[in-house]
């Protein structure tokens, strides 16, 4: 069957669906049974719901969706309307990611606060914070939704969920320049982690974060920052970010930008320079390059 067959069949089961919700309000189908006559719309409806994905129309599938999740929330059956506004939610994705975000707040709205799910709730704001930052591209919104993911999972002792979602906080906040947030995250993350056997070896990454981002306030600021790491974690001066930061805080205090390269040049050669750090540096080598009027 073609997508227009799929869409003729879809569109006959909506059809078919309202039928029977119309039905169910009838002063006969209210003493026998409606509600049985609205189940079976639900099912209908989300039968609709499928053949219109098939046929790759998302917008309909999704809004197919959203129907079964009111009537199930009519029948006061909540894991079921959650289940489809998060059906829906996945449809509009293709279609219309502020309707995919409406749906999953939907979700949420029924998961909390009555049935205390805040494992559940925490994965939908990271869903909605995804949309945000790669389809709508609102970074202060995608923050947001970290931040209130990383809380519910820290309620719930989700510690290594929540410290991903607090690491993307971190990473936007210095890009929107508000690097004492930035720091606060590396530092509390960075501490929690030098003390697990299994994450130690990334405590120097974030302390090597956070240290950018003081470079990126103050030069003074980084060398304390630097100092203080290197003695809460004395691995941290063993590690290559640990002698790029003296390389750097050096070449910035002779305000030499060619020692300053060179030693990123050499640091990348082995290590490759993600698009944050690309940033940072480049913001830090330009404090180098500009006169002092420039820098307040």
């Amino acid at each position: 069957m073609d997508n227009s067959g799929k869409e003729a069949e879809a569109m006959a089961l909506l059809a078919e669906a309202e039928r029977k919700v119309k039905n169910s309000q009838s002063f006969f189908s209210g003493l026998f049974g409606g509600s049985s006559k609205i189940e079976e719309a639900c099912e209908i409806y989300a039968r609709a719901a499928n053949m219109f994905k098939m046929a790759k129309n998302w917008s309909a599938a999704g809004n197919a969706f959203c129907q079964a999740a009111q009537l199930h929330l009519q029948l006061q059956s909540k894991h079921d309307a959650a289940t489809c506004f998060v059906d829906a939610g996945n449809a509009f994705k293709k279609a219309d990611p502020q309707e995919a975000i409406n749906c999953l707040m939907s979700c949420i709205r029924i998961w909390l606060p009555d049935m205390g799910r805040f494992t559940i709730a925490a994965k939908h704001h990271v869903s909605i914070a995804e949309i945000y930052e790669t389809e709508l591209v609102d970074i202060e919104k995608a923050i947001a939704h970290y931040e209130q993911s990383a809380d519910y999972y820290k309620g719930e002792e989700s510690n290594s969920s929540a410290n991903k979602c607090l690491l993307k906080v971190a990473g936007y906040a210095a890009q929107l320049e508000q690097y004492q947030k930035a720091i606060d995250i590396y530092e509390q993350v960075g501490t929690n982690a030098m003390d697990s056997p299994l994450l130690k070896y990334s405590a120097k990454d974030y302390f090597f974060k956070a240290a950018l981002c003081h470079f990126c306030i103050d030069m003074l600021n980084a060398k304390l920052a630097v100092q203080k790491y290197e003695d809460l974690f004395p691995a941290f001066s063993d590690s290559r970010e640990y002698k790029l930061m003296k390389k750097l805080l050096e070449a910035h205090e002779e305000q030499n930008v060619d020692s300053y390269t060179e030693a990123v040049k050499e640091y990348d050669s082995i290590s490759r320079l993600d698009q944050w750090l690309t940033t940072m540096l480049l913001r830090i080598k330009k404090t180098i390059q500009g006169d002092e009027e420039d820098l307040r």
